[in-house]
């Protein structure tokens, strides 16, 4: 059977190659994960002193080369230059932030229920750390992942996707250059094939990927009794109420559906005006969204992606939707797409279902804030929501209504704080939650320790 070569396309100029690498196939990728395993003691003995050190030193490497990496971020997923510098100083902050994590108590001394004795509760890595991890976010995502276990005495396998492996290959190198073990940190490129081998093999699975795909990824570890979090799709929704400010609203709603072209799993593809907003919101939006440049939206990821988008576009136009803003093709180089708003979608079509993952959202109208939320939270899965609105009282009861596991007041959907859980509603998310001290308790186990006396004077 013919070798297997990864490669990974400039999505502002399909002809500029970005990268390549064989695929390793499974056997590799089994070996791999075995000299992980036997790494893992090692690693685990360097002490809190030991990791804390290392990860601060890739921080440190991060931001050394951080014009380098957000060069190569723009070039590799298109992603504009502002976002791009924004995720490397993310990256770098997220690894400078787990450094201080082995230092953290890792348990409990408790009293016994009656006699002499001493009862602990301690967490414990457990063993090798399989990551499995998108595009969009090339090197945040694959460290807030990998900093936690690693933190923690795990070591990584990484299997980026297809689309970033340029980027992954970088940021294996600088951990390698700041004195991490071998085989602490591996990165493999690879297709279904290997991130079906590495959930086969590995002791903890982490994902972030399409809904399909994280599915098997979940049914397999479960068979297997490892511990799982995926993160999958995102159907967001933001509630713009009469009372908001209209050009603030517009501006953080053109933001969270444009910005990167959409591409991201938090970015807003629903807006439900309520009662009297819609009139002023949808003239503010089309302003906002028309406004967007390449400075702020940039390129889809390929061709498919656009086909995708534009073939769903078309459907809607033929059903009766109407194009408020957008909907075009730039004749340029580039997988490229205007930002687009649409209205009056039939019940049932795609674009009120599915993620589509581009600068495209639909508008809809609610008679009141019941109806706004039913309509938000009539979706298989919600990862972020957004709500605008200068009442306090009101975001605070919408917030608790909503069916999302993000929700943000007076600003676009599209953020996200490193230290705080990270994860969705219904079909978003499978789990426990990713980032912050959710992070280190998934990447470890407890283990409960009973010390008696041993008896004698």
């Amino acid at each position: 059977m013919p070798a297997v070569t990864i490669r990974s396309y400039n999505p502002a100029d399909p002809a500029d190659l970005v990268a390549e690498a064989p695929a390793p196939g499974a056997e590799a990728v089994e070996a791999t994960v075995a000299r992980a395993r036997a790494a893992q003691p090692g690693w685990l003995a360097a002490g809190a002193g030991g990791r804390s050190a290392a990860l601060t030193r890739i921080a440190d490497a991060v931001e050394a080369h951080a014009e380098e990496l957000a060069a190569l971020v723009v070039r590799e997923v298109g992603k504009p230059l502002a976002e791009a510098r924004g995720e490397v100083a993310r990256t770098a902050a997220i690894w400078r932030y787990y450094a201080q994590a082995p230092y953290a108590a890792s348990g409990a001394v408790h009293e016994t229920a009656g006699g002499p004795g001493l009862l602990l509760t301690r967490r414990r890595p457990y063993g090798v750390a399989g990551l499995i991890t998108p595009w969009n976010f090339p090197l945040a995502i694959p460290t807030w992942k990998a900093a936690p276990a690693l933190a923690v005495g795990n070591t990584v396998v990484l299997k980026p996707s297809s689309e970033a492996i340029g980027c992954a290959r970088r940021l294996a190198e600088l951990v390698a250059e700041a004195g991490l073990p071998e085989d602490v940190f591996t990165v493999l490129p690879g297709g279904g094939a290997e991130g079906g081998t590495l959930v086969g093999a590995a002791d903890v699975v982490s994902f972030t990927g399409s809904t399909g795909v994280g599915r098997q990824v979940v049914r397999t570890a479960t068979e297997r009794g490892i511990p799982v979090q995926a993160e999958l799709g995102g159907l967001n929704a933001a509630l713009v109420l009469p009372d908001a400010d209209f050009d603030q609203a517009a501006a953080h709603l053109a933001a969270a559906i444009a910005g990167y072209a959409g591409q991201k799993c938090t970015a807003t593809s629903r807006v439900i005006a309520v009662g009297e907003a819609y009139e002023p919101l949808r003239a503010a939006l089309v302003k906002a969204l028309a406004q967007v440049d390449d400075a702020a939206c940039g390129p889809v990821i390929n061709a498919a992606s656009r086909d995708q988008i534009t073939e769903a576009l078309a459907s809607a136009r033929e059903a009766g939707a109407e194009v408020l803003t957008g909907g075009g093709v730039p004749d340029r180089a580039g997988w490229y797409l205007d930002p687009t708003l649409v209205a009056d979608v039939p019940d049932g079509h795609p674009l009120r279902r599915e993620e589509f993952f581009g600068p495209i959202a639909v508008l809809h109208a609610a008679a009141d804030l019941d109806e706004a939320i039913a309509l938000a939270n009539d979706t298989p899965y919600t990862l972020a929501a957004s709500v605008h609105t200068r009442s306090l009282d009101v975001a605070l009861a919408v917030a608790d209504r909503l069916d999302a596991g993000m929700i943000r007041v007076n600003a676009p959907s599209s953020g996200v704080d490193f230290h705080l859980p990270f994860g969705g509603a219904k079909g978003a998310s499978h789990g426990a939650r990713e980032q912050g001290q959710a992070a280190l308790d998934f990447y470890t186990q407890g283990r409960t320790v009973t010390l008696l006396p041993a008896g004698g004077a």
